[in-house]
């Protein structure tokens, strides 16, 4: 939980033409405040709060007399309510002489990962006259922008998770072939259950996964095998593996990655030209960041959907694929920051300097599916892949 930085919080409010940011929270419905805030993310809140961060001046706060403490570790004058007329009133003073807001609110919930205040309360605001605009780019500026332990750490994760899947593939043909003293048998969950003691023994942690689809499962973009539900797989197959964790560290950064292979054979023309599609569209979005970053250029988080999404479509995939083109990625495997998307939304979001983020189209077929993941960082002037990247498709 780290502290919060008002030096930073201010200096950005004032470059943005913000009068302040407004924090409101009611039983952790916010927990991007929590976080940004340093405040503890499991307190027993039962009452409202607000905490109102000027872009010049001191914080001000508003907390219930039954948890009036709830602010204390954060700077600034405290008011207190008990009565909701107490509350109306406290707002409007500790608002007064401001007019343009920013709080965790997308206009029509266009960017629905920072829309955490209740429309009643907007319209409560818009009431006293203030004008309530998104906290969205200050959120991806105080979440998602990492350290230099942080960028180490997704290397770590990195340098680990390639080396495993690059011996999974390996271990895919011991299974399946008994020359090589193998039982010739292997479903998806076996090779789940390997891929994620390989992680345990390098000390990653991750939620959920990893996923190992086989032929028509692999077209399922979020498709998880279990001990109850699990296809083989078997000479002539195809295979998605998908794979992501992070060091077991509260900084950690993931490292989430997608590749695909054969067993036993040559790809159909098929497989190879919809691989072929999706590794240039991965590769058209990979270029319009790095040019970007190297032109001083900012970039949106939906430009870098759009140079994939137009590969895909110009060679009649176009409805196949069916996802945002990348995530942001932090502690949390989908992060604060921007989104590589616009379709599922449009994200008018910068893609930040020192921020790391997923690029992974995907065409999805009836018979097979194919994904091609890798991660970028950023720096001022440099974007980069931090890890291998898929050239080919895998011959197991």
């Amino acid at each position: 939980m780290a502290d919060m930085n008002l030096e930073a919080i201010q200096a950005a409010l004032r470059e943005a033409g913000h009068d302040g940011w407004l924090f409101y929270d009611h039983h952790h419905r916010d927990p991007i405040a929590a976080r940004i805030l340093g405040l503890d993310e499991k307190a027993h809140i039962t009452r409202r709060w607000y905490y109102f961060v000027p872009a010049v001046g001191e914080p001000r706060k508003l907390v219930h007399r039954i948890e009036q403490g709830r602010l204390d570790t954060l700077p600034g004058s405290k008011g207190q309510y008990s009565s909701w007329q107490e509350l109306a009133a406290g707002l409007e003073a500790m608002l007064q002489g401001t007019r343009r807001l920013a709080m965790q609110y997308s206009p029509n919930n266009a960017i629905m990962y920072v829309s955490m205040v209740d429309a009643g309360t907007v319209e409560f605001l818009r009431g006293l006259g203030k004008q309530i605009v998104s906290s969205a780019d200050l959120v991806s500026q105080f979440e998602a922008v990492l350290n230099e332990e942080q960028m180490a750490s997704h290397a770590v994760a990195q340098r680990a998770i390639d080396a495993i899947l690059a011996e999974g593939w390996k271990e895919i043909g011991r299974r399946l072939r008994p020359a090589s003293g193998g039982a010739g048998q292997l479903t998806e969950y076996d090779h789940v259950q390997w891929l994620s003691e390989a992680m345990r023994r390098e000390g990653l942690i991750w939620e959920n996964g990893p996923n190992v689809s086989a032929n028509a499962n692999s077209s399922d973009s979020h498709y998880e095998p279990t001990a109850a539900h699990s296809s083989p797989i078997r000479e002539g197959d195809f295979v998605l593996i998908d794979i992501w964790g992070r060091e077991e560290k509260p900084t950690g950064v993931y490292y989430d990655i997608t590749w695909t292979g054969v067993v036993g054979r040559e790809p159909t023309e098929r497989e190879q030209l919809v691989f072929e599609t999706v590794r240039n569209s991965r590769d058209a979005a990979i270029a319009v960041v790095e040019a970007a970053f190297a032109d001083g250029r900012p970039i949106h988080g939906y430009e870098g959907d759009d140079a994939a999404r137009g590969v895909i479509r110009a060679a009649g995939f176009g409805e196949y694929f069916t996802h945002r083109t990348g995530h942001n990625i932090g502690p949390e495997i989908h992060g604060s920051g921007a989104h590589l998307d616009n379709l599922e939304t449009h994200d008018e979001r910068l893609l930040l300097p020192r921020t790391c983020f997923s690029v992974e189209p995907g065409i999805y077929l009836p018979e097979f599916g194919v994904r091609s993941e890798i991660d970028m960082l950023t720096l001022p002037g440099k974007a980069w892949v931090t890890g291998n990247i898929q050239k080919e498709l895998v011959r197991i």
